[in-house]
């Protein structure tokens, strides 16, 4: 849509120069020239000035940050702006046009399937009774959708992957913006979820959409029952997830991390390569990873065992 119509959308006040047609909202750093984007947080100053978007909606005081390609929407609340704007690029629930499903004959839809516009099935994939796959859903060889499973619309999944029973992908992730009233505002999620080959999805996992672009399950990842992966969030490769953990949004996963039972991450975190979090581990800050950590606050397995003794012995004592 033309930026003037988006800047009398909000009701700011600009002087546009240039009408440029924007075509989607994204992040600082993944921005294109076609794309608006907006600044509400000091620590991602260094991303501001390197920014590719069109347009942003900014405060005041960071302006003189951009670059001079790029068109300032000023306003005090840049956070709710983008909230409000973010409704305009939803994209429609139930798809009118498109064309019917393409799905291999050596495929098995079993009966009461909804099969959205644009829908491509691969080679040998089985679909159960009673799921949901949205449209523009793309669906690669060999992989096994057991019954109750909803795929939202633009999600893609891999090969040889088994996703069970009552599974969610690509739900809307829990973002909003908030006024001085104390109202929450939507922020329409307009991203997709990506699942790689060879990913297992255990039963009433529930894998949330990005906001922009992707959250993504690399290749090989193994995934408990009862498990949420909020938006945006990155599981790398081979890493298994057990049983009710809780990963917050834009906290990405190195390869082969294993998070125990009831364990969860805080959001805009990251968790080295190799690391292993146990059973009711919280974690709040980004950690290297190789190592093994406990309990809550987080400490290395060792360290959290001494203290248990330690408090085992006081409370003999």
């Amino acid at each position: 849509m033309k930026l003037s119509y988006i800047v009398k959308f909000l009701n700011l006040n600009v002087n546009l120069k240039d009408d440029l047609e924007i075509i989607a909202l994204n992040t600082l750093s993944n921005s294109k020239s076609t794309e608006l984007t907006f600044f509400n947080n000091s620590k991602y100053i260094n991303e501001l000035k390197d920014t590719k978007a069109s347009a942003i909606l900014i405060n005041k005081e960071f302006v003189d940050l951009l670059p001079k390609t790029v068109i300032a929407l000023i306003t005090d609340e840049p956070y709710l702006e983008l909230a409000k704007l973010s409704k305009l690029f939803a994209k429609p629930l139930i798809q009118k046009d498109g064309n019917v499903a393409k799905t291999d004959d050596n495929s098995t839809i079993m009966s009461n399937v909804y099969l959205g516009k644009n829908v491509k099935i691969g080679k040998n994939v089985t679909i159960m009774s009673n799921s949901f796959i949205g449209d523009e859903v793309i669906i690669e060889d060999n992989t096994i959708i057991y019954p109750n499973v909803t795929i939202y619309r633009d999600c893609k999944i891999g090969a040889d992957c088994i996703i069970h029973a009552g599974v969610v992908i690509g739900s809307d992730g829990f973002g909003f913006a908030h006024t001085k009233d104390g109202k929450h505002i939507k922020i329409y999620q307009n991203g997709n979820v990506i699942v790689e080959d060879s990913v297992e999805i255990g039963a009433n996992t529930t894998i949330d959409r990005a906001v922009f672009g992707s959250t993504i399950i690399k290749v090989g990842t193994k995934i408990d029952n009862l498990v949420q992966i909020a938006h945006n969030c990155l599981i790398g490769e081979n890493s298994i997830i057990v049983s009710q953990v809780g990963i917050s949004g834009s906290t990405e996963l190195g390869k082969n991390v294993i998070m125990g039972g009831q364990s969860a991450a805080a959001g805009h975190l990251k968790i080295g390569d190799f690391t292993t979090i146990a059973a009711r581990g919280g974690v709040t800050k980004s950690i290297k990873g190789g190592k093994t950590y406990s309990g809550f606050p987080l400490m290395e397995h060792k360290s959290w065992l001494k203290l248990q003794a330690k408090i085992s012995k006081f409370n003999k004592e």
